[in-house]
């Protein structure tokens, strides 16, 4: 048995497959829901566009700044959804990046072309660093949380 370890760091790939998987899902399945919301309040048709189409992030109007209060609404909701699913500080940033390239890679298929608003990039900066932040905030309080040792220990159930 090696001493000195806390957790296995062991490279398992079929665990951060499904951990990207399901990350991809939840925050896609909740920004679906919120741009919905933002669509029915602003009295937009609800389309696809909304979600991949870089030219829908403006302030233009009121739907375009409730779309983008939608993307910073999502970014909290992903910072939970690290906490559940990775629940590692240390793999926040990981997970926020992969999100978030993806996501680029995603728009630049559906638009067939490179994304070149700047208001497209600067509001994916504030979510990615909103979801990263918020994640780690969320995953340090559950490792700073106390390991109860002794006999008291065997009688705490765990919530791990």
């Amino acid at each position: 048995m090696k001493g000195g370890t806390f957790r296995n760091t062991q490279w398992d790939p079929t665990l951060l497959t499904s951990q990207i998987i399901s990350m991809q899902f939840c925050v896609y399945f909740t920004l679906g829901l919120l741009v919905f919301v933002a669509n029915k309040l602003s009295g937009d048709n609800y389309t696809l566009d909304h979600l991949f189409e870089y030219r829908e992030i403006h302030i233009y109007d009121l739907g375009g700044r409730l779309v983008i209060c939608a993307f910073v609404v999502n970014a909290f909701m992903a910072s939970l959804a690290l906490w559940c699913i990775v629940r590692r500080a240390k793999l926040c940033l990981d997970f926020s990046c992969t999100f978030h390239v993806l996501h680029l890679l995603i728009c630049w298929w559906y638009n067939r072309s490179f994304p070149a608003n700047a208001s497209w990039w600067l509001l994916n900066v504030i979510t990615g660093t909103i979801m990263c932040i918020g994640g780690e905030f969320l995953c340090l309080q559950t490792e700073m949380k106390e390991i109860p040792v002794g006999y008291a220990a065997l009688n705490q159930k765990s919530d791990v």
